[in-house]
């Protein structure tokens, strides 16, 4: 199982410093209050015209959620409607919870992350605060609990929604936001199987407003520094985190109870080991759920990313699981979406959501890149064969297109056997063609240098085989390793890790540029023309410069991705998509360091253009396939 974690930490400062001191108002007081919020409601009023409510989703003791049509943009939206005071809190003035409603609605609204729920907008009149949200197409965790026999998540489901929720916790403590109030009702899964935070800045403002217990989280999922009003920090979360996962394996919450004091009792008291309950639940997991429950802070794990990488290690398959949940959600909602659909005719609603990891095509399928392998893999294989046959002068052209357009299909269903298809045709080419104590030499050499890169990277990795069958086809076709490269390079260094990026782009270019040659002589190479072909500067230098390039795009893409997870941006893979067009210019003077000043400007044009091209293959690959990058290789 892949799972994320992220490796940094912070010291998080407590939201609350000290208690919030109130005074009882005066009716007159509280009528001057309101009268000088005017222009807020005038605000809120105009804002809220543009959204026609569709549905009542949800209703509590502490704020309202509408499912209304954006008229403006034609979306769904969700509408938190916050009470600014409880009914029963003498002595909060909506001055002070209107101010701290912006505030809570500002630090949620920075928090952009694929795994927390965005703010749209946010406004405010005399009496409410309204808190508009992206509209998440599914059900919370307590709803789904409720509607799956034994109320419980399988191991790969608790582990996508674990992944989502460290990854969302991570990204927010990063940023010096605390959740405080983690609980199933703030987790909602859409009908993809994706997992979203919402509610982030809630529990301060619940608490500004004088609803729930202390620092507005829910009793049951607070420890007992928050029940009891001391200071907070990450691991206030990493508790209230645990506890949605216990609940969700083992179909209890753990410490639910009636009042604050009632759950602290339960907390000291100690929960019952998971494995009681669920007794193939992995070790590593139980250990992290019974260490993030102890009531005591310090014996909690230092942070959400440590608490994940020990909960999620051995405990189930994401992908799987969001699979799981996306089948589940799809048949406990089919028939609750029908009237919503029915308000909306004239709009199509795409049923996929993108996720920036996965791109546009991978967010549609979990298959996506592999067909790309199986693609490119067809397609040059098919090339490479045609070529052959024509140096053997033995088929018809109707028996080469025949024949190239079959085996094309056969690498195209197994890649890996693309690139062993490659070598074996040309071996076969150069025996039958050449005589035997001169062709001895390139036979035995490209025998060993094929065999050695199949079994370590080709039989194992189609990717690789595809990127050495694409770099073989633009070799052989265009004989000019300046243009045939960069565009293997690129494709390379998107699809590949480690050394097999610049051993396939290589090794692929060398067999290409041997592929060419034989077929310049109807198939015969001797060791002589195989030299001569392989020691030019022209090849030589672009075959060995855009490897190392591979490899460079391949390395600047895992770090990006690496960025990326730990919340930092996607800017880092600007560098990937400037490396080519650098490498062109560079690569084009190192190949003619004596010509510079009166190099042809059709050639400086051919090359920049090369590289541009291959810098706009690989934003279309982040695009189509997104940012996920596997960072193992050999």
């Amino acid at each position: 199982m892949d799972h994320t974690q992220h490796k940094r930490t912070r010291t998080i400062m407590p939201l609350f410093p000290s208690h919030m001191r109130t005074r009882v108002m005066s009716p007159q007081e509280h009528a001057a209050q309101r009268a000088r919020i005017p222009d807020a409601g005038a605000t809120a009023a105009h804002l809220l015209k543009r959204y026609r409510p569709l549905e009542t989703n949800t209703s509590g003791g502490f704020g309202m959620v509408e499912i209304c049509l954006d008229a403006r943009l034609q979306r769904r939206v969700a509408i938190k409607r916050i009470p600014l005071v409880s009914p029963d809190a003498a002595g909060i003035t909506p001055a002070e919870t209107t101010a701290a409603a912006l505030a809570e609605a500002r630090t949620a609204s920075l928090l952009s992350h694929p795994n927390i729920v965005s703010v749209i907008d946010f406004t405010y009149d005399a009496s409410y605060a309204y808190l508009v949200m992206e509209y998440v197409d599914g059900m919370n965790l307590e709803e789904f609990l409720t509607g799956v026999e034994g109320h419980s998540l399988t191991f790969d489901e608790a582990a996508t929604i674990a992944d989502a929720l460290v990854q969302a916790l991570s990204f927010a403590h990063e940023n010096g936001v605390l959740h405080l109030d983690i609980k199933p009702a703030n987790v909602l899964i859409d009908r993809n199987g994706h997992v979203k935070l919402a509610d982030f800045g809630m529990a301060t403002l619940t608490s500004a407003a004088g609803f729930g217990g202390a620092r507005g989280g829910t009793i049951g999922y607070m420890p007992p520094e928050q029940l009891r009003g001391d200071l907070v920090d990450a691991r206030t979360d990493v508790f209230a985190l645990a506890c949605v996962l216990y609940e969700a394996l083992c179909g209890t919450a753990p410490f639910r109870a009636g009042t604050p004091a009632d759950s602290e009792a339960r907390i000291d008291q100690g929960v019952l080991y998971p494995s009681d309950l669920l007794p193939d639940i992995p070790p590593s997991a139980e250990e992290a759920l019974l260490a993030a429950l102890s009531p005591d802070p310090a014996m909690r794990p230092v942070s959400i990313a440590a608490f994940g990488e020990l909960f999620c290690a051995e405990l189930g398959n994401a992908r799987e699981g969001k699979r799981s949940l996306a089948a589940i959600i799809a048949r406990l909602t089919s028939d609750d979406m029908d009237d919503i659909d029915a308000e909306q005719p004239t709009r199509a609603e795409r049923t996929w959501e993108l996720d920036p990891a996965e791109g546009y095509l991978g967010s549609r399928t979990d298959y996506a890149r592999d067909a790309l392998a199986a693609l490119v893999a067809a397609s040059s294989v098919a090339v490479c064969c045609w070529v052959l046959l024509g140096a053997t002068g033995l088929v018809t052209a109707a028996g080469r297109i025949a024949a190239a357009l079959a085996i094309g299909l056969a690498a195209g269903v197994a890649p890996q056997l693309g690139s062993a298809l490659i070598f074996t045709g040309f071996l076969v080419t150069i025996v039958g063609a050449t005589p035997l104590l001169p062709m001895l030499p390139v036979g035995a050499l490209a025998a060993a240098v094929g065999s050695a890169w199949w079994l370590v990277w080709g039989r194992t990795d189609p990717q690789a085989s595809a990127c050495l069958t694409l770099a073989c086809a633009l070799e052989a076709t265009l004989g000019d390793a300046m243009l045939a490269a960069p565009l293997a390079a690129a494709l390379a260094g998107c699809t590949t890790c480690g050394a097999a990026a610049p051993s396939s782009v290589g090794v692929g270019l060398v067999l290409g540029q041997l592929l060419r040659a034989a077929c310049a002589a109807a198939g015969a190479l001797p060791f002589e023309a195989a030299a001569t072909a392989l020691a030019s500067l022209d090849f030589l230098i672009p075959a060995i410069g855009w490897s190392l390039v591979a490899w460079g795009i391949s390395a600047v893409m895992a770090w990006a991705w690496s960025r990326y997870l730990d919340g930092r941006g996607a800017g880092a893979y600007a560098l990937a998509y400037a490396l080519p067009i650098a490498a062109s210019i560079a690569l084009l003077c190192l190949a003619h360091p004596m010509e510079i000043a009166t190099l042809p400007t059709l050639l400086i044009a051919t090359a920049v253009g090369v590289g541009i091209a291959s810098s706009i293959m690989l934003c279309i690959y982040v695009y189509l396939f997104g940012y996920r990058k596997h960072t193992t290789g050999v």
